[in-house]
């Protein structure tokens, strides 16, 4: 499973440490020197400034991951993404190769982002700084010096960085955690492996929305089908069933599929299932091989059946 490609969902008691130390989200191994009046974020991994429309959000991937990622760190590719790159800088940070890329966002939303790739020993580390509106904010020359000043630290455990998530999963129905991704989503799976090519064990991937979502009921169905069509590892995806209903008094909406993952062809059978909570919303997906849907779908529920949210 490429999680590269899907790169692009507490506070941290910060206790005596001087202004100039990096400072680590909970359980992140990536920290930085925040700017000016950025805490860290309750809705992922990162700092943010809401008054100053500001934020840093951090993901970690794989070590290897650092080439594909630089590599698809083209002025095209990032357009379409809403960037207009103005600026392409290699950095030598602590001894580590970086690339630093910034320019002005193109999307509906107005203002500045800089992306950083930083690669150390055993993983890579992408920041993406953004600061909406035009001048007011922070300046070039302080965003720079944040992102600069990024540092790196040993493993965290898989078991601090799942009570860093923003839920709480009671009952993992069998299936065992393998990586915490961005800060808000859980992989899990059944079996020995830990890299799983075409679907050779079932996959179920829970995770929160970062941002407050606003959307009314009747345009559920739309969003849970673009969302669904949005990835990256499933392809030919036909509908089964799609449905909204509510349950524990919340609003939940469910989609089963046919569908092929995208680098083997093996037919599988996809389910998503979302519920919206406060504004928000914890989306599950989980990947099958067709034959054992029988044995998995149920258990795939049973995940997000018992989720409690901490938002």
């Amino acid at each position: 499973m490429r999680i590269a490609a899907a790169a692009f969902g507490l506070l941290l008691s910060l206790g005596t440490a001087h202004a100039s130390e990096p400072v680590f989200p909970p359980a992140s191994r990536v920290g930085l020197v925040p700017l000016e009046d950025m805490v860290p974020s309750k809705r992922f991994t990162g700092f943010e400034n809401p008054q100053k429309a500001a934020a840093i959000t951090i993901t970690e991937l794989p070590a290897d991951a650092y080439e594909q990622l630089v590599a698809g760190m083209t002025k095209e590719s990032l357009r379409r993404q809403g960037l207009d790159v103005t600026s392409r800088e290699k950095l030598k940070i602590e001894g580590k190769t970086g690339l630093l890329v910034s320019g002005a966002m193109t999307g509906p939303v107005k203002g500045r982002k800089w992306v950083l790739a930083v690669k150390g020993s055993d993983l890579t580390a992408l920041l993406v700084a953004q600061v909406e509106g035009g001048s007011d904010g922070y300046s070039e020359a302080q965003v720079r010096a944040a992102l600069r000043s990024v540092a790196l630290r040993g493993p965290v455990s898989l078991e601090e960085q799942i009570s860093a998530l923003p839920f709480r999963i009671r009952d993992q129905a069998g299936f065992r955690p393998v990586r915490v991704i961005a800060g808000n989503s859980v992989l899990f799976t059944e079996g020995p492996k830990d890299t799983i090519k075409a679907v050779e064990q079932p996959i179920l991937i829970l995770g929160a929305s970062i941002a407050p979502l606003v959307l009314p009921p009747d345009r559920r169905d739309q969003f849970a089908q673009a969302a669904l069509n949005a990835n990256q590892v499933l392809k030919d995806i036909a509908i089964e069933r799609s449905e909204s209903f509510r349950l524990q008094g919340q609003d939940w909406h469910e989609i089963v599929a046919k569908a092929k993952d995208a680098a083997s062809g093996e037919p599988v059978t996809v389910m998503q299932t979302i519920r919206f909570d406060n504004g928000r919303y914890v989306r599950m997906v989980g990947i099958v091989r067709v034959a054992d849907r029988q044995t998995y779908l149920p258990r795939f529920r049973k995940v997000i059946d018992g989720m409690e949210t901490a938002f």
